[in-house]
């Protein structure tokens, strides 16, 4: 199994949700549409509306992606691997779920992994 008692599993759940909840709520708060409107200005003011607009996008591509990454974590609870390595298939430490509750790996596989030059989870 994973190692965590009852009350550090509801803790950490409790943690994913609601960081869940805040990140679906900024991004519906953000909408689609861009951050600034591109109107006939100066180049100076519409590289500065681009730049906007890019910074907008990302923050939302990267956001998305944390809340794919909270709601693999969630779904773990229910086939009953969260706090499980996905490499190794050790415990993940409660120290570092607390830390980082949708961590997928161990720090020994982190560390192997960001050694070894790959991007990390």
């Amino acid at each position: 199994m994973n190692g965590l008692n009852t009350s550090e599993l509801a803790a950490l759940r409790a943690a994913l949700e609601q960081r869940a909840q805040e990140l679906q709520a900024q991004l519906a708060a953000a909408g689609v549409g861009p951050a600034v409107e591109e109107v006939e200005t100066s180049p100076a003011d519409s590289a500065s509306n681009r730049t906007m607009n890019q910074l907008q996008q990302e923050t939302a591509g990267h956001q998305l992606a944390q809340l794919r990454a909270l709601k693999h974590a969630l779904a773990k609870f229910d086939d009953g691997g969260y706090g499980e390595c996905e490499s190794c298939g050790g415990d993940i430490g409660y120290s570092r779920l607390q830390a980082r509750p949708d961590a997928v790996l161990c720090i020994a596989c982190q560390t192997r992994l960001e050694r070894a030059g790959r991007p990390p989870r």
